[in-house]
């Protein structure tokens, strides 16, 4: 890896256990706990309520035309965040990164609230990705600290289960509060969730820091401290943020002089992530290269199939919007499923059949989707298939991440977590981008990739769209999935 060191053999170092050897909701790790599911129910109600708000705030600031930034923007900032956040915890620890990026995530969610012009809303929406990117990445690396092995596969459980309910109650909640008070206050309440996390998660981590660092003194251990902030990674991940910022904008464009932006974009991004990634990422090298790939490959299908779920049943099988959209609600809710399986102590034993599955059922679940294109097919069929593809996912993300921290050194788990992030959002934006073209390619029209609301905007003006670009975009997305499971049996050193 450029500027870091590859782990693919080492693990991370253990942590003592306690005399109790209960689970994550045991004396000793119950704060812990309590307090990580606190800061994913901060991030899980913003992404649901405020994206259900964010129509009507663009509409009533004048700002239609700037709406794919809101979201853009956001993404380009937490790219630079991860990184920053990376290096940040392995030098001095999660707490930092942690508590500074709860604080930025609020700051930003007032700004949008109390924002008198697009710009400003914006601004906000940049705020805001530059603390979840700096809070993601610190939680990950507190799993890693503060958990002994055994119960990290329960906690990345936790961490699907902390999005049922927002995902069930958020967009009913906003909706209800956009109406009847304004899009505003959608903004302006969420903050009042960082109180949580502050209170239960504050004092336990700092009595696990303290543990820790009592624990290396008596055993004549060194204080762990990693490496010094890198300066060329950071730069790297601010040429990625610009990148992506610039091919967002050339997207929007879709013109002639877009192509200018949309070169110097790829110029930057593409050099910046192969060095932000694991050595070896490119090649799919064996270990924690494709661990981390694999993570992209997983959420990139699953999430670009499910961008175009909605517009299919409102195009092909004339759903009303709020029908469609309720068709991948038994996906959110099966993936806590799966969390929660590869989560049980038998399932560590076969992490790596845990991923291979979770591939096959998400391909499963795209290529059943896609059979609602046929109109003799009934339409709770997909539904059916996206809670299968729900369970893969969860399966498969959630044992990515036990394995990605097994195979980091202790002082590397930071950047290696920021590396999956990366990943992440890597696979949703490259898979999501194919997409586009090839629904415009083959007379679909065009469908920018930012989420429900271009998916909304798209069904408003896309009546008579065919059924081959649906039928493409499944069938490459289950190619990706299956491509998936056969990479899985690299992920052994």
């Amino acid at each position: 890896m450029r500027g870091m060191t590859t782990a693919t053999s080492a693990s991370v170092e253990t942590v003592p256990e306690p005399p109790s050897q209960g689970g994550v909701l045991s004396g000793p790790y119950r704060a812990l706990t309590l307090g990580i599911v606190s800061v994913v129910l901060l991030l899980a109600f913003e992404a649901t309520a405020v994206n259900t708000a964010m129509p009507e705030a663009a509409r009533q600031l004048d700002g239609l035309g700037l709406y794919a930034f809101a979201y853009s923007g956001y993404f380009t900032s937490t790219l630079f965040a991860l990184v920053v956040s990376g290096q940040w915890s392995d030098r001095r620890g999660p707490m930092g990164p942690l508590f500074t990026g709860i604080a930025v995530f609020g700051a930003g969610l007032v700004l949008a609230g109390a924002a008198t012009n697009m710009w400003m809303f914006l601004a906000g929406r940049v705020v805001q990705g530059l603390g979840g990117g700096l809070v993601i990445v610190a939680l990950y690396v507190v799993v890693g600290r503060a958990f002994p092995e055994r119960l990290r596969p329960a906690v990345f459980a936790a961490f699907s289960a902390a999005w049922v309910l927002p995902s069930i109650l958020g967009p009913l909640i906003s909706g209800a509060v956009t109406q009847h008070l304004g899009w505003r206050w959608v903004f302006l309440a969420v903050p009042v969730l960082i109180l949580l996390p502050l209170v239960v998660m504050g004092p336990a981590l700092r009595r696990s820091e303290r543990a820790e660092r009592a624990g290396r003194a008596e055993q004549g251990q060194p204080s762990r401290r990693g490496a010094e902030f890198d300066l060329r990674r950071t730069g790297l991940a601010a040429m990625a943020a610009v990148g992506a910022a610039l091919l967002q904008y050339a997207g929007q464009r879709r013109d002639l002089p877009g192509l200018v932006p949309a070169v110097v974009g790829a110029a930057l991004l593409g050099p910046a992530v192969l060095r932000l990634l694991p050595a070896g990422a490119l090649r799919v090298a064996r270990g924690l290269p494709t661990v981390i790939v694999l993570r992209g490959v997983a959420a990139g299908a699953f999430f670009t199939a499910e961008l175009f779920i909605p517009l299919m049943m409102v195009t092909q099988r004339h759903l009303s919007l709020t029908m469609a959209g309720l068709t991948l609600t038994s996906g959110g809710l099966s993936w806590a499923l799966g969390s929660w399986l590869q989560g049980r102590p038998a399932a560590d034993r076969h992490r790596e059949a845990l991923i291979r599955l979770g591939f096959l059922l998400t391909a499963v679940s795209i290529a059943g989707a896609a059979l609602v294109l046929i109109p003799a097919v009934p339409v709770w069929v997909a539904a059916v298939s996206w809670a299968v593809g729900g369970v893969g996912m969860g399966l498969a993300v959630a044992s990515i991440s036990v394995l990605m921290m097994k195979l980091s050194k202790p002082e590397e788990a930071g950047v290696n977590s920021a590396s999956l992030q990366l990943s992440d959002a890597l696979g949703n934006v490259a898979l999501a981008g194919l997409a586009g073209v090839l629904f415009a390619a083959l007379g679909g029209g065009s469908v920018a990739a930012t989420g429900a609301a271009a998916t909304a905007a798209a069904t408003a003006t896309q009546a008579g769209v065919p059924v081959a670009p649906f039928a493409l975009i499944f069938a490459v997305m289950t190619g990706v999935a299956l491509l998936g499971a056969a990479l899985t049996g690299r992920v052994k050193s």
